[in-house]
């Protein structure tokens, strides 16, 4: 074996390269296998952010590697799922850079009715796993819908009969969102219909159902298909209005059936779980009239024989108030009389409480006081004279002598300062200074008109001043004391508001 290698002339086996030989198996294997068809199970299927798909065909021996490319995938009826058996229709090829072949997959479809009942199942239990098909978050469907919304296909005969059935039983509002009910990109359109409705604002131009119906006429599973997708499952369970799925006839089921709030054996069963019978409302509400007419006027009966057996056993009105009546006239003629009396009762009050407040004997109280205190000044003031120790010797011979003194000052503090506050109270010169004026002639007070007339000149005292006036009936050049006042002794000046107390 030479060390160097070496090419001899007319060798038929030339050396090739890595790329050559890659790219002779590549053309060998998509010439001799340009279109197949793989029966297997998925595994290991992944969505990559591109779009593309890549997965494992597989069966009991054998395995073989998968691609979709995202043009495909898009157009793929359901979606791939590990575990499923399908039948994939493409070609192979092979991949240089890892030394592998796989299958470009250009269509998948499941493998049988097994196959998309398996899926249907597998789904089914997932999506119920998650709590979409619960009882407990279905919603009750109204008594009698406004507006009802309805997802299906415009120009099938489902809508024809929806609408036919509704202005049978109870007319209504109806919005139609058209949309395909089978084939490619179905299930999208019809997931998209639902948030549509759903997202329509309470108040906006187009009126938001009270309801939304989600039908489709019978057909096979396949043709069904687009109702058992995995996003037309979430927008019927996450809408926030009630639906009524009626997708197929009363044997087919699907998954939007399990997260409806309400399922319809068919279109036309769904009109009438809609909305009542109209004909019937009206008899009935008919016939509630009647009963409450009825009731009404029975028990307007019998509240007035109850009312006449009552009236009949109760007194009439003279019994009831002739004594009173009488009562009433007896008060009425005593009452002036009582009032008279009461009258006379307080001018007598009046006039004693006026004669005891005149200033002269408030003058006399004062000076009395004043006296009292001056006394108890003096008092002090001889004891404070007397030398400390021999005070001190006296409160110890009669420790009671002091507090004695202190509570006897307290007590007449005290009392002058009642007296004050009563002598202030009544202090006639203190109302001057809110527009009164004091009437007085010969130096006393003229309480009364007569008196006034009597006197003839007077003199009105202010606040700030006074005034010498006449009456009217006074001769001219009469003296302003007139002879019956001039006689009386004149008081002493009253203190007035110059008096304070004055405690050392």
């Amino acid at each position: 074996m030479a060390l160097l290698a070496e090419e001899a002339p007319g060798d038929n086996a030339p050396a090739l390269s890595v790329s050559e030989l890659s790219g002779a198996l590549k053309r060998t294997v998509e010439d001799r296998f340009g279109h197949v068809r793989v029966r297997g199970e998925i595994s290991g299927f992944k969505r990559h952010v591109s779009g593309h798909c890549y997965l494992t065909l597989k069966d009991d021996k054998a395995c073989i590697d998968g691609v979709v490319w995202k043009g495909q995938a898009a157009q793929m009826r359901f979606r791939p799922e590990d575990g499923i058996e399908v039948i994939a229709t493409g070609k192979l090829t092979t991949y240089p850079g890892r030394s592998k072949y796989q299958i470009v997959i250009e269509r998948m479809e499941l493998a049988g009715q097994g196959a998309l009942m398996a899926l249907l199942d597998k789904r089914r239990r997932a999506l119920a796993a998650e709590g979409l098909f619960d009882e407990d978050r279905k919603q009750r469907l109204p008594f009698l819908p406004r507006t009802i919304g309805v997802v299906t296909s415009p120009t099938g005969a489902v809508i024809r009969d929806i609408l036919h059935r509704l202005a049978d039983r109870f007319p209504s509002r109806v919005l139609v969102w058209g949309v395909p009910v089978q084939g490619e990109g179905a299930a999208e359109k019809v997931a998209a219909a639902v948030r549509g409705f759903d997202a329509l604002p309470v108040d906006g131009p187009v009126p938001r159902p009270d309801l939304v119906i989600v039908a489709r006429g019978g057909g096979s599973i396949e043709d069904l298909w687009a109702f058992n997708e995995e996003v037309v499952v979430r927008a019927v369970a996450g809408c926030t209005i009630p639906i009524i799925s009626a997708v197929g006839h009363e044997t087919d089921t699907t998954l939007c059936d399990f997260a409806a709030d309400r399922r319809a054996p068919t279109p036309t069963a769904a009109a009438e779980m809609a909305v009542p019978v109209r004909a019937e409302l009206l008899a009935g509400v008919g016939a509630l009239g009647q009963r409450i007419g009825q009731a009404a006027r029975r028990d307007l009966v019998r509240s007035g024989e109850r009312l006449g057996h009552v009236a009949r056993r109760l007194p009439t009105p003279e019994t009831l108030l002739g004594s009173q009546r009488q009562k009433l006239d007896d008060l009425a003629d005593r009452l002036p009389r009582g009032l008279s009396r009461r009258l006379a009762e307080a001018r007598g009050d009046l006039a004693q409480a006026a004669g005891a407040l005149r200033p002269r004997l408030l003058t006399a109280r004062i000076e009395r006081e004043r006296a009292a205190l001056d006394r108890l000044h003096r008092d002090l003031g001889r004891a404070a004279a007397v030398p400390v120790q021999a005070a001190q010797r006296r409160l110890d011979r009669h420790p009671l002598r002091l507090a004695t003194v202190v509570t006897r000052f307290a007590d007449a503090r005290q009392k002058l300062d009642q007296l004050w506050r009563v002598a202030q109270s009544l202090n006639p010169d203190l109302v001057l200074a809110r527009g009164y004026a004091r009437v007085e002639a010969g130096g006393r007070v003229v309480p009364s008109a007569a008196r006034a007339i009597e006197a003839g000149r007077m003199r009105l005292i202010f606040a700030d001043g006074s005034v010498d006036v006449a009456t009217a009936d006074s001769p001219p050049g009469k003296p302003l004391e007139t002879p019956a006042l001039a006689s009386r002794p004149k008081p002493k000046p009253s203190p007035g508001a110059s008096l304070q107390p004055r405690l050392l």
